[in-house]
């Protein structure tokens, strides 16, 4: 028996790389596996390099939907040392602005049933990819009995804000993307990303590849009228 514990990912800003070279550290369209583990990990207060408390967490077959993609953004950052005021090199730094995601793992219900209690009251505070990158609610959605990934991803509502529903929501018939952990026969097919967590320590962070299969479902939930002309809607927008 496995169950699918289903998260909601939305802030101002989210920030997901795979990869970070020198000054530059870019965002994935989504958010990435090692992400979500540690967020995950961090509200069951798994320490940095437990590497044993962290292996049933990579274990769980991953999956995220993209219910509202959000806009890319680049800043500019720049430190000084703390004692020396020596200038840092600057640095460009990328997010993801007013993006809304649906994560799913999928494995044993008591693991999730205990990393969904965690969430509802973490050791340490969840972020979405960055310290700087909190969540603008709650991230829980609870866990599903019985259901596979797929399932979980296809029936969860549509998360997406009432702005965006309203201004996209006929371009949304088109389906919703999902981006899962491949199964042992869609290998061949499928791309590969290098965010399985492997160690979070901070002396030698490791990841190894992981398969993901690019697939499309159907908007839950979808609303009768969904992407219908209101002459209000930019009035609205203004005060977003």
């Amino acid at each position: 028996m496995t169950g699918v514990l289903a998260l909601r990912l939305a802030g101002p800003l989210q920030s997901w790389g795979a990869s970070s070279r020198f000054t530059r550290r870019t965002t994935e369209s989504a958010p990435t596996k090692s992400g979500v583990i540690g967020l995950l990990a961090a509200a069951a207060g798994i320490e940095r390099g437990d590497d044993t408390r962290l292996a049933p967490l990579a274990a769980l077959r991953f999956g995220v939907r993209i219910d509202q993609p959000g806009t890319r953004i680049r800043d500019f950052h720049t430190a000084h040392h703390g004692v020396t005021g020596k200038s840092m090199p600057l640095s460009e730094r990328y997010y993801l602005a007013d993006a809304v995601f649906v994560a799913a793992l999928e494995g044993d219900p008591v693991l999730l049933s205990k990393l969904d209690a965690a969430l509802r009251a973490p050791v340490y505070p969840p972020f979405l990819g960055r310290r700087s990158c909190p969540p603008a609610g709650p991230v829980e959605l609870g866990v599903h009995q019985d259901v596979c990934l797929e399932d979980a991803l296809a029936r969860v509502p549509w998360q997406a804000a009432p702005w965006y529903r309203r201004r996209y929501g006929d371009h949304a018939r088109e389906g919703l993307p999902i981006l899962r952990e491949a199964t042992a026969d869609e290998r061949g097919a499928a791309d590969t990303w290098r965010d399985q967590p492997l160690s979070f320590s901070a002396a030698h962070r490791r990841h190894a590849l992981r398969t993901v299969v690019t697939a499309t479902v159907p908007v839950p939930g979808l609303p009768t009228g969904a992407g219908r002309h209101d002459p209000f809607d930019a009035l609205e927008d203004e005060s977003i």
